[in-house]
């Protein structure tokens, strides 16, 4: 690591996910990593190269820039940056020095090798059935890091009619004609969005009576958003019924957050309702993934609490992971990432989708068996964040308790078959 001064142990382990290494292999792996530095304006990282290595950001600050033009500034020492940076091969992001920057650089394969080797922390030996043996929760969340840190995790696709509606609607030259027949492919999906029209969330001064009608109605955007909203329901499907199971409760509490999320958007932020619910309906798509993927550990989904303990651990990466996979913009990931972390804190003047997704899932765990351990609402700088109402905890419940009655049809809508 040449002249720089050696990064602390603990230090390294503010990194993910290299806390959960021991001293031994933390000191091992350090002298296997490289350390480098990179002058304002030098480029770090080219989109689409696959190289094997993690980058982790030391000191400085960079800028990633997506395929599609969208640009996000990282800085050293922020919760963004306990990660490493574009860390999906082949590589995703143009990254950038904006300041003179420092990274540790360490090879990916020599790290899945320690991650694998690790001990289970002594919190997780607790919560698991048959301490003392390796549990298969730890086989899954290792392999879960090694296959996402090398790209091999089979992510789920869009559903396809939501796919080419997204495509249709991304593109300029195309009309309300052109979506209405792409909707009306899925003879399902066609009945729901005329279905959505004609409700009292968006029906007008007559009824629609057919897909074209609905597109006109609602718009190219609110068509694309409610699309892929009603979409998201066959994602949440597994084979096994014991997971089936978990999934309909997922189902259920994501379904209520989406409900939450839109009535907030609409009257405390200039946020679109539609991506507020839909961004309250993914937060938890990782959890999907992680039940899909249980369906082959046997031993894992056979106990709860090791199932809940591995849905927590990978929530926010795999989430974060399939959302990107799927082309969503930045601040889906964003809510997906830190939706369950209550002192997040987004750097944005304005009120953003992870503002409303977190204080929708505060509202939806108040008086519920989730409710333990929760923050009061003034403690939580999402909550201070939708300030256009003037909220407080009493007037933040009354709000939602007068806009019961449209929680309850943005339920409905999402709950049609």
């Amino acid at each position: 690591m040449g002249g720089q001064e050696r990064l602390s142990l603990r230090r390294l382990k503010g990194f993910n996910p290299l806390g959960r290494l021991t001293d031994g292999q933390l000191v091992l792996l350090a002298s296997r990593a490289e350390r480098k530095t990179y002058s304002p304006g030098q480029k770090v990282m080219e989109r689409g190269v696959r190289d094997g290595m993690d980058y982790f950001l030391v000191t400085g600050t960079v800028e990633l820039n997506s395929q599609d033009g969208r640009k996000s500034v990282l800085e050293a020492e922020t919760d963004q940056a306990a990660n490493p940076v574009a860390r999906l091969q082949p590589r995703m992001y143009d990254v950038t020095a904006v300041k003179h920057c420092e990274f540790l650089v360490i090879d990916q394969e020599v790290l899945n090798q320690l991650l694998r080797a690790a001990p289970v922390a002594q919190v997780e030996i607790d919560s698991m059935v048959g301490a003392g043996e390796e549990s298969e929760e730890h086989h899954l969340l290792m392999e879960f890091y090694s296959e996402l840190r090398s790209n091999q995790v089979q992510l789920p696709s869009v559903p396809e009619v939501a796919w080419k509606v997204r495509r249709l609607v991304d593109r300029e030259d195309s009309g309300a004609a052109e979506v209405a027949t792409a909707v009306s492919a899925d003879p399902a999906m066609a009945v729901k969005l005329v279905r959505a029209c004609n409700s009292p969330l968006y029906r007008g001064f007559s009824d629609v009576r057919n897909v074209r009608e609905s597109v006109v109605r609602l718009g190219m955007r609110t068509t694309r958003q409610l699309v892929t909203v009603f979409a998201m329901r066959e994602v949440f499907k597994s084979r096994q019924p014991a997971l089936q199971k978990e999934m309909e409760k997922l189902w259920q509490h994501s379904r209520e957050v989406a409900a939450l999320c839109w009535v907030l958007a609409d009257q405390a932020t200039n946020l679109d309702p539609e991506e507020a619910m839909l961004a309250g309906l993914l937060h938890d798509i990782g959890i999907v993934q992680v039940l899909v993927q249980a369906e082959y550990h046997v031993n894992l989904f056979a106990d709860e609490v090791n199932l809940h303990h591995a849905m927590s651990e990978l929530r926010a990466d795999i989430g974060c992971a399939v959302l990107e996979h799927w082309s969503f913009p930045k601040p889906f990931v964003e809510a997906a990432r830190y939706a369950e972390d209550w002192q997040y804190e987004c750097r944005e003047p304005a009120p953003q989708l992870v503002d409303v997704v977190i204080v929708a899932q505060l509202h939806s765990m108040v008086g519920s068996s989730q409710s333990s351990g929760l923050p009061a609402f003034d403690e939580v700088p999402a909550w201070h964040r939708l300030g256009a109402l003037e909220l407080n905890a009493s007037r933040s419940l009354q709000l939602l308790s007068e806009a019961r009655k449209r929680v309850d049809e943005v339920q409905k809508l999402l709950s049609a078959r």
